[in-house]
Protein backbone atom coordinates (compact mmCIF):
# COMPACT_ATOMS: atom_id res chain seq x y z
CA UNK A 1 0.00 0.00 0.00
CA UNK A 2 0.66 3.67 -0.77
CA UNK A 3 -0.30 6.68 1.07
CA UNK A 4 -0.90 10.09 0.30
CA UNK A 5 2.20 12.10 1.29
CA UNK A 6 0.79 15.60 2.16
CA UNK A 7 2.54 17.66 4.81
CA UNK A 8 2.22 16.54 7.87
CA UNK A 9 1.28 19.24 10.15
CA UNK A 10 -1.55 18.05 11.43
CA UNK A 11 -1.30 16.08 14.77
CA UNK A 12 -5.19 14.43 15.39
CA UNK A 13 -6.33 11.20 14.39
CA UNK A 14 -9.83 11.21 12.66
CA UNK A 15 -10.45 7.37 11.95
CA UNK A 16 -13.83 7.72 9.85
CA UNK A 17 -13.56 9.61 6.58
CA UNK A 18 -15.31 7.95 4.26
CA UNK A 19 -15.25 10.90 1.53
CA UNK A 20 -11.35 10.58 1.28
CA UNK A 21 -10.26 8.29 -1.34
CA UNK A 22 -7.29 7.90 0.67
CA UNK A 23 -9.01 6.76 3.63
CA UNK A 24 -10.76 3.96 1.53
CA UNK A 25 -7.36 2.64 0.36
CA UNK A 26 -6.33 1.92 3.69
CA UNK A 27 -9.72 0.46 4.85
CA UNK A 28 -9.37 -1.93 2.34
CA UNK A 29 -5.57 -2.94 2.67
CA UNK A 30 -6.87 -3.37 6.34
CA UNK A 31 -8.96 -5.84 5.60
CA UNK A 32 -7.39 -7.68 3.31
CA UNK A 33 -4.33 -7.61 5.54
CA UNK A 34 -6.27 -9.35 8.44
CA UNK A 35 -7.60 -11.91 6.09
CA UNK A 36 -3.92 -13.06 5.50
CA UNK A 37 -3.00 -12.37 9.11
CA UNK A 38 -6.16 -14.93 10.27
CA UNK A 39 -5.43 -17.44 7.29
CA UNK A 40 -2.37 -19.11 8.16
CA UNK A 41 -2.68 -19.08 11.77
CA UNK A 42 -2.17 -22.79 13.21
CA UNK A 43 -5.26 -24.00 13.87
CA UNK A 44 -7.72 -21.83 11.80
CA UNK A 45 -7.77 -24.62 8.45
CA UNK A 46 -8.73 -27.34 11.48
CA UNK A 47 -11.45 -25.26 13.05
CA UNK A 48 -12.86 -24.09 9.49
CA UNK A 49 -11.75 -26.30 6.96
CA UNK A 50 -9.36 -25.64 4.00
CA UNK A 51 -11.64 -24.33 1.84
CA UNK A 52 -13.51 -21.69 4.44
CA UNK A 53 -9.69 -21.46 5.15
CA UNK A 54 -8.84 -21.12 1.32
CA UNK A 55 -11.71 -18.66 1.00
CA UNK A 56 -10.41 -16.55 3.33
CA UNK A 57 -7.23 -16.09 1.32
CA UNK A 58 -9.24 -14.82 -1.73
CA UNK A 59 -11.69 -12.53 0.21
CA UNK A 60 -8.58 -10.93 1.43
CA UNK A 61 -7.09 -10.63 -2.37
CA UNK A 62 -10.10 -8.90 -3.32
CA UNK A 63 -9.59 -6.62 -1.40
CA UNK A 64 -6.30 -5.96 -1.85
CA UNK A 65 -6.74 -5.70 -5.70
CA UNK A 66 -9.60 -2.97 -5.28
CA UNK A 67 -7.26 -1.49 -2.62
CA UNK A 68 -4.21 -0.91 -5.41
CA UNK A 69 -6.90 -0.19 -8.05
CA UNK A 70 -7.77 2.93 -6.43
CA UNK A 71 -4.90 3.76 -5.07
CA UNK A 72 -3.32 3.56 -9.24
CA UNK A 73 -6.51 5.91 -10.07
CA UNK A 74 -5.33 7.84 -7.59
CA UNK A 75 -1.60 7.81 -8.82
CA UNK A 76 -2.59 9.70 -11.97
CA UNK A 77 -3.20 6.60 -14.24
CA UNK A 78 0.15 7.48 -16.86
CA UNK A 79 3.07 9.22 -15.26
CA UNK A 80 5.81 7.09 -16.50
CA UNK A 81 8.65 9.69 -14.94
CA UNK A 82 7.70 9.29 -11.48
CA UNK A 83 8.55 6.75 -8.99
CA UNK A 84 5.18 6.38 -7.49
CA UNK A 85 3.40 5.75 -10.13
CA UNK A 86 5.59 2.76 -11.06
CA UNK A 87 5.08 1.68 -7.40
CA UNK A 88 1.09 1.75 -7.96
CA UNK A 89 1.65 -0.05 -11.28
CA UNK A 90 3.65 -3.07 -10.13
CA UNK A 91 1.50 -3.48 -7.03
CA UNK A 92 -1.58 -3.60 -8.92
CA UNK A 93 0.27 -6.03 -11.55
CA UNK A 94 1.03 -8.16 -8.24
CA UNK A 95 -2.58 -8.51 -6.74
CA UNK A 96 -3.59 -9.57 -10.25
CA UNK A 97 -0.96 -12.52 -9.47
CA UNK A 98 -2.58 -13.13 -6.19
CA UNK A 99 -6.17 -13.25 -7.43
CA UNK A 100 -4.82 -16.05 -9.62
CA UNK A 101 -3.03 -17.77 -6.67
CA UNK A 102 -5.46 -17.62 -4.18
CA UNK A 103 -8.40 -18.61 -6.70
CA UNK A 104 -6.37 -21.82 -8.24
CA UNK A 105 -5.51 -22.82 -4.78
CA UNK A 106 -9.06 -23.38 -3.68
CA UNK A 107 -9.28 -26.30 -6.45
CA UNK A 108 -8.76 -29.69 -4.41
CA UNK A 109 -7.10 -32.70 -4.80
CA UNK A 110 -4.15 -30.98 -7.20
CA UNK A 111 -0.44 -32.90 -7.61
CA UNK A 112 2.85 -31.17 -6.57
CA UNK A 113 3.44 -30.08 -10.21
CA UNK A 114 -0.23 -28.46 -10.71
CA UNK A 115 -0.01 -26.65 -7.49
CA UNK A 116 3.01 -25.18 -8.45
CA UNK A 117 2.11 -24.04 -11.68
CA UNK A 118 -1.33 -22.77 -10.92
CA UNK A 119 -0.67 -21.89 -7.19
CA UNK A 120 2.86 -21.42 -6.83
CA UNK A 121 4.07 -19.59 -9.84
CA UNK A 122 1.71 -16.61 -9.57
CA UNK A 123 2.09 -16.30 -5.99
CA UNK A 124 6.30 -16.08 -6.38
CA UNK A 125 5.55 -13.38 -9.01
CA UNK A 126 2.79 -11.37 -7.04
CA UNK A 127 5.99 -11.26 -4.43
CA UNK A 128 8.44 -10.50 -6.57
CA UNK A 129 5.73 -7.57 -7.94
CA UNK A 130 5.28 -6.44 -4.07
CA UNK A 131 9.09 -6.69 -3.69
CA UNK A 132 9.75 -4.55 -6.47
CA UNK A 133 7.14 -2.04 -5.84
CA UNK A 134 8.09 -1.55 -1.65
CA UNK A 135 11.44 -0.80 -2.71
CA UNK A 136 10.43 2.02 -4.97
CA UNK A 137 7.78 3.22 -2.37
CA UNK A 138 10.96 3.03 0.30
CA UNK A 139 13.39 4.35 -2.72
CA UNK A 140 10.82 7.89 -2.88
CA UNK A 141 10.94 8.62 1.11
CA UNK A 142 13.94 7.28 2.14
CA UNK A 143 16.22 10.63 2.35
CA UNK A 144 13.01 12.31 4.70
CA UNK A 145 12.58 12.10 8.29
CA UNK A 146 10.93 9.62 10.62
CA UNK A 147 7.42 10.91 9.45
CA UNK A 148 4.76 8.73 9.48
CA UNK A 149 5.16 8.67 6.04
CA UNK A 150 8.43 6.93 6.34
CA UNK A 151 7.38 4.33 8.66
CA UNK A 152 4.51 3.49 6.65
CA UNK A 153 7.11 2.54 3.88
CA UNK A 154 9.43 1.07 5.90
CA UNK A 155 6.84 -1.47 7.31
CA UNK A 156 5.68 -2.32 4.32
CA UNK A 157 9.21 -2.96 2.31
CA UNK A 158 9.48 -5.75 5.79
CA UNK A 159 6.48 -7.48 4.94
CA UNK A 160 7.08 -7.57 1.14
CA UNK A 161 10.33 -9.24 2.20
CA UNK A 162 8.73 -11.38 5.05
CA UNK A 163 6.01 -11.93 1.71
CA UNK A 164 9.06 -13.46 -0.72
CA UNK A 165 10.63 -15.41 2.45
CA UNK A 166 7.12 -17.21 2.57
CA UNK A 167 7.04 -18.07 -1.22
CA UNK A 168 10.21 -19.55 -1.21
CA UNK A 169 8.93 -21.60 1.66
CA UNK A 170 6.05 -22.70 0.78
CA UNK A 171 7.24 -24.21 -2.79
CA UNK A 172 6.12 -27.46 -3.08
CA UNK A 173 8.88 -30.48 -3.64
CA UNK A 174 7.56 -32.87 -6.19
CA UNK A 175 9.33 -35.83 -4.82
CA UNK A 176 7.60 -35.61 -1.40
CA UNK A 177 4.83 -33.48 -2.32
CA UNK A 178 5.03 -31.26 0.64
CA UNK A 179 5.85 -28.03 1.30
CA UNK A 180 9.79 -26.87 1.58
CA UNK A 181 9.03 -25.42 4.89
CA UNK A 182 5.07 -24.93 5.74
CA UNK A 183 5.64 -23.81 8.94
CA UNK A 184 8.07 -20.72 8.19
CA UNK A 185 5.77 -20.39 5.47
CA UNK A 186 2.82 -19.70 7.30
CA UNK A 187 4.92 -17.63 9.75
CA UNK A 188 6.14 -15.44 7.34
CA UNK A 189 2.99 -15.27 5.30
CA UNK A 190 1.44 -13.97 9.19
CA UNK A 191 4.58 -11.53 9.81
CA UNK A 192 3.82 -10.19 6.35
CA UNK A 193 0.27 -9.71 6.96
CA UNK A 194 0.74 -7.99 10.03
CA UNK A 195 3.05 -5.60 8.24
CA UNK A 196 0.55 -4.14 5.86
CA UNK A 197 -2.08 -4.32 8.65
CA UNK A 198 0.27 -1.82 10.68
CA UNK A 199 1.02 -0.12 7.72
CA UNK A 200 -3.01 0.81 6.90
CA UNK A 201 -4.18 1.40 9.92
CA UNK A 202 -0.77 3.85 9.86
CA UNK A 203 -2.58 5.28 6.81
CA UNK A 204 -6.21 5.47 7.82
CA UNK A 205 -5.76 8.28 10.40
CA UNK A 206 -3.47 9.98 8.07
CA UNK A 207 -5.38 9.98 5.06
CA UNK A 208 -7.98 11.00 7.13
CA UNK A 209 -6.21 14.14 8.55
CA UNK A 210 -4.18 14.74 5.76
CA UNK A 211 -5.71 14.29 2.04
CA UNK A 212 -8.06 16.00 0.01
CA UNK A 213 -11.73 14.67 -0.63
CA UNK A 214 -11.66 11.69 -2.88
CA UNK A 215 -13.03 14.20 -5.70
CA UNK A 216 -9.50 16.61 -4.92
CA UNK A 217 -7.24 13.53 -4.74
CA UNK A 218 -6.04 13.43 -8.49
CA UNK A 219 -4.92 16.83 -7.77
CA UNK A 220 -2.40 15.76 -5.43
CA UNK A 221 -1.73 12.30 -6.62
CA UNK A 222 2.29 13.31 -7.20
CA UNK A 223 2.54 13.86 -3.47
CA UNK A 224 1.96 10.08 -2.79
CA UNK A 225 3.34 7.35 0.40
CA UNK A 226 3.80 3.51 0.95
CA UNK A 227 1.96 0.64 0.36
CA UNK A 228 0.85 -2.51 1.48
CA UNK A 229 0.32 -5.35 -0.29
CA UNK A 230 -0.86 -8.68 0.37
CA UNK A 231 0.64 -12.14 -0.37
CA UNK A 232 -2.06 -15.43 -1.33
CA UNK A 233 -2.34 -18.10 0.84
CA UNK A 234 0.68 -20.74 1.60
CA UNK A 235 0.05 -24.70 1.32
CA UNK A 236 -0.94 -26.00 4.63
Amino acid sequence: MRTVKYPETRHEHVWWAPDRASWWIGVLFAIGSTCFLVGPVPGFVELVGSTVDGLVFFVGSIFFTSAAALQYVESGFFRPRMLDWWSSAVQLVGTVFFNISTFHALQAGLDATEYNRLVWTPDARGSICFLVSGCLAYVEVRGGQRTRTWWIAAVNLAGCAAFGISAVASHVVPSTGSARDLARANLFTALGALGFLIGALLLMPKGANDASPASDDANHSRNREPRVTQKPRSPR
